[in-house]
């Protein structure tokens, strides 16, 4: 069974979004103090700007996914 390449940028930027909101949350409630609303609302704010965003793209060529990253220069196309 086949997925969809769109299904597959929306897991991809899923699993990104969850391990970056994971990391910031556990730093901040370490590191800081920062606690009730503050913790997940800073978490999340962080994450949006950290994790990577993907893309679906239908072109006459067939469908692609393309990542844009913080850290990396430029559009990239994920296989």
């Amino acid at each position: 069974m086949k997925i969809p390449k769109q299904n597959k940028a929306f897991i991809y930027n899923l699993l990104g979004f969850v391990f970056f909101y994971c990391l910031s949350y556990f730093l901040l409630f370490t590191f800081t103090q920062a606690r009730g609303l503050w913790l997940p609302l800073i978490s999340a704010v962080a994450t949006t700007l950290l994790a990577p965003k993907f893309q679906h793209a239908r072109q006459a060529g067939g469908d692609t996914i393309y990542m844009k990253w913080l850290f990396i220069k430029g559009i990239k196309e994920v296989k």
